[in-house]
Parts: structure tokens; sequence; C-alpha cells
């Protein structure tokens, strides 16, 4: 007879089997579980991702939208009836072909007006963004006192208070408020790209090189006319530029106020020249 509670080698196998089965669920649902709150971790996770990027993706389109439209040259700001001195330039023999305006341009750009008009532009931003309106009243005064000549100051104050005109018209924002309200007020072009591209959380480096190229190709514009030049030089002009209006935002968007400086003294020379000029077809 065999013994009560004797456990045979078939019951043992049966109880094994048992076992195993046992721990393989209980393994199967761990994972499943583990899987299950993996999933609720991860597909928010995925949907904040995608929307993130999404709406990172609508600011940058209306950024270029806005940057597009600001400094097209479709926006009256009269930016055409200016050459920055270039006019007297052509004249005086200066720059007699599409290399010698490459030349004249890119130290205006690098270590001229352009690169003043980019700390301007870079430090208004700044003020605007912190809302700071006492430093930005610094600025404004201080752009409008360093213009070399009296055409420059011309040219760049009847540009930025055209500009800040039209923008409390079309594309108001809180940032326009930080600056003075008369007609009356010299606030230079830079200074009114800066606060308005501030005013629509534009960041400064999109906003620089797009001012930059607005500048270049109103500049080429002007040689275009007085070389005279073909439209194709123009174009390799601007294209031979873009590395230099790079150097020149990054330039701008390291300096400080106490950088600021003019090293072209021909190109500062010409916009006083220009003033005396015989026959003229630019404001200066």
């Amino acid at each position: 007879m065999r013994a009560v509670g004797m456990i045979t080698p078939r019951t043992l196998t049966v109880i094994t089997r048992a076992t195993i089965m046992t721990i393989t669920s209980m393994t199967i649902i761990a994972v499943m579980t583990t899987i299950a709150v993996t999933l609720i971790t991860v597909i928010p996770m995925l949907m904040t991702t995608n929307t993130d990027a999404t709406s990172r993706d609508a600011q940058e389109q209306a950024a270029l939208f806005r940057l597009m439209t600001w400094l097209s040259p479709s926006f009256p700001v009269g930016a055409f009836s200016y050459s920055s001195g270039i006019e007297w330039a052509v004249e005086a023999g200066d720059i007699k072909d599409v290399a010698s305006l490459q030349d004249w341009l890119a130290a205006m750009l690098t270590d001229g007006a352009g690169f003043c008009d980019g700390v301007f532009l870079c430090h208004s931003h700044r003020a605007a963004m912190d809302s700071n309106a006492d430093a930005l009243k610094e600025i404004v005064e201080l752009a409008a006192a360093f213009t070399p000549s009296r055409e420059r100051h011309l040219e760049t104050i009847s540009q930025g208070r055209a500009f800040v005109e039209i923008a409390r018209s079309a594309w108001n924002c809180e940032a326009l408020n930080l600056l003075p309200n008369d007609r009356a007020s010299d606030i230079a072009y830079p200074v009114a790209v800066g606060v308005l591209a501030a005013g629509h959380n534009i960041r400064i480096c999109p906003a620089l090189h797009a001012y930059f190229h607005a500048v270049t190709s109103n500049w080429i514009s002007a040689g275009v006319r007085l070389i005279p030049l073909g439209q194709t030089d123009s174009q390799r002009a601007l294209a031979a530029l873009e590395p230099v209006i790079a150097i020149a935002a990054d330039k701008s968007e390291r300096s400080t106020l106490d950088d600021l400086g003019s090293a072209t003294f021909r190109a500062d020379l010409a916009t006083m020249r220009h003033e005396a000029q015989y026959t003229r077809l630019f404001r200066s």
C-alpha cells in the first residue's frame, strides 16, 4: 500500500508544472503592467512634444512672415530714396564696379554704419524685452546722436519715424508704448525695428539678419542705379555679402554700447560730401 500523503513523482510533476504556469502568468501580467504604465507615461509626453514642436513651428512661421513684411521694399519707410553716401562715392570714383561696391559695403557692414545699427537694434530689443523704458530712452537718444552727418541723421530718423507710425497702425504691440509717442521724436530706424521685433517675441538673431539683408539690398539697389550694374551683378554682390552679414550680425550681438564706433572714415565723409553734391538722385 502507498503511504497516505506521500508525494509521488507524477504528483510532483503536476505541482511543478502548475507552479511554473503560475509564475509565467505572473511574469506576463507584470510585463503587461509595465508596458501599460510606460504607454500611459510616454504617450502624453509624445503628445506634449508634438504640441510644443507645432507651437514652435507656428511661432517661427509668424516671425518669418512679419520680418519679411516689415523689412520688405514695399514697407513704406522710403528706404529707396537713400544711398548712405554711395552716390557721392560713385561720382568720386571710389565705387566703379561690382567688386568695389562689395568691398565698400563689406566695410560698412562690419566696421561702419551697419555695425553701429546692429548694436543699436540688439540693445533696443533687449531693453524692450525687459520693459526697461529708461534704458530704451538712453538708446534712442544715443542712436540719434551717433549719426556722422546731417543727411545720415535724416536717413535713419525719417525711416525710423515712418516705421513706428506704420507699426502702430498695423502691427501695434505693448513694446511700442515704451517709445516716445510724438511724431517729432528722433527714433532711429534700427531702434524701431528692434523694439517692434521684441514686442512680437521675435528673437534678436533672425531680426538682425533680416535687418542687415534689407539694408544691404537697398545699398546694392542704389549701386545698380548709379554705377550702373545689371540685375545679375546685383544678385552676385548680395550672395557674396552673405557671410559678411553673418559676421556683422554676430559681432553686433556680442557688442556693448561701449563698443560702438566707426572705422569707415571715407564712407562717413561721403555722407557729408553728398550734402553739397551738385546733381543728386538720392537724399543721402
